[in-house]
C-alpha cells in the first residue's frame, strides 16, 4: 500500500469515529448528521468551494461526476437519516458500511479494475463480520430499517465510484474537499426539507453541545477527503474497507468506555471476524 494512501485512510478512520460516536450518543432529537453538515458547508466548505472553482480541471466529465456524486450523497443521507429513524445505529451502520463488494463490482464492471482472489476473499470476510455486527442489535424494527440502509449501502457504491473517477480532475486535497462540500451542502438542504415535510420544523428539537458539534463538523467533511485522495492510488472498494477499521475502533469504545454490554460476546466476534478480514487484504496488498 502506497504511504500517501495509508495516512489518509488512518487520518480518515481516526475523524470517522470521532463523528459517527457522537452521532451515535446524541439522539435522534438532536438529528447530529443535520448539524455536522451544515456546519461543515458554512466553514471548511467555503474553502473547499473555492479550491474546486479554481484549482479543479473543469469539464463536462467533472461536472457530470459531481452531479452523480451529489445525487447518490442526497440519497445516502437521506435514507440513513430515516434508517435512524426505525432502528439504531448499531444495527443500521454495518450494514450500510458492507458495500465494498458492490464497490468492487462496479469497478470491475465500468472502470476494468481488477482485485484478485484474495482481496475478494478478504473483503467478504470483512462484511461477514459486520453482518454479525449488525445482528447483535436485531429488533422486530429492523424490517423497516432494512431497505433504508441497502439504498444507503446503494448510494455509497455509485459515489464512491464517482469520486475515484473525479480524482483525475481534482490535483489538490482543497479541490476535494470542495468537491465532498458539493454532495454534502444538497444533503444539508435535502434533510432540511426531509426534517419539515415530516415534522414540521426547519431544524432539530435540540443542539449538541459546542464541542460535540465542532469536532463532528470538522471531522465529517475532512474525513470523507482523505478517503477519495486515498483512492488515487487504490481501488474504490478497497479503500472502503480499510476504513472499515473504523467501526473496529468505535465498537470497542463503545463496549469500554460508554460500557454498552449488550450481547458483547456477538459483538467481540464480529469485530474479530472484521479484523480478519483487514488483516488478510492488508496481506495482498
Amino acid at each position: 500500500m502506497p504511504e500517501q494512501a495509508y495516512l489518509a485512510i488512518a487520518g480518515s478512520v481516526a475523524m470517522h469515529v470521532a463523528w459517527n460516536l457522537l452521532v451515535r450518543h446524541q439522539g435522534v432529537q438532536t438529528r447530529m448528521l443535520w448539524w455536522a453538515l451544515g456546519l461543515h458547508s458554512a466553514t471548511l466548505g467555503l474553502w473547499g468551494l473555492l479550491a474546486l472553482a479554481s484549482e479543479a480541471r473543469w469539464g463536462w466529465e467533472l461536472t457530470g461526476l459531481l452531479l452523480v456524486s451529489a445525487s447518490a450523497n442526497v440519497l445516502y443521507f437521506l435514507t440513513l437519516n430515516r434508517a435512524y429513524e426505525h432502528a439504531s445505529v448499531a444495527l443500521v451502520y454495518p450494514i450500510v458500511r458492507s458495500s465494498p463488494l458492490l464497490i468492487g463490482v462496479w469497478g470491475v464492471l465500468f472502470f476494468g479494475e481488477s482485485l484478485g482472489v484474495p482481496a475478494w476473499g478478504a473483503m467478504g470476510v470483512s462484511v461477514a463480520g459486520l453482518l454479525l455486527l449488525a445482528a447483535t442489535a436485531w429488533r422486530k424494527d429492523g424490517f423497516a430499517a432494512l431497505p433504508l440502509a441497502l439504498a444507503a449501502a446503494l448510494a455509497t457504491s455509485v459515489y464512491s465510484l464517482s469520486d475515484k473517477a473525479a480524482t483525475a480532475y481534482l490535483p489538490t486535497f482543497g479541490s476535494l474537499v470542495g468537491f465532498v462540500t458539493v454532495g454534502y451542502t444538497a444533503s444539508f438542504v435535502a434533510l432540511t426539507l426531509q426534517m419539515r415535510i415530516k415534522h414540521g420544523i426547519w431544524r432539530p428539537q435540540r443542539a449538541p453541545r459546542l464541542p460535540h458539534l465542532l469536532i463532528a463538523g470538522a471531522s465529517i467533511g475532512l474525513a470523507y477527503a482523505l478517503v477519495i485522495h486515498a483512492m488515487r492510488d487504490l481501488p474504490a472498494a478497497v479503500v472502503v474497507t480499510f476504513t472499515n477499521a473504523g467501526i473496529v475502533i468505535a465498537g470497542i469504545l463503545s463496549m469500554t468506555l460508554f460500557r454498552e454490554r449488550a450481547h458483547w460476546r456477538m459483538r467481540l466476534a464480529g469485530i474479530a471476524v472484521i479484523c480478519l478480514g483487514l488483516a488478510l487484504l492488508a496481506a495482498n496488498r
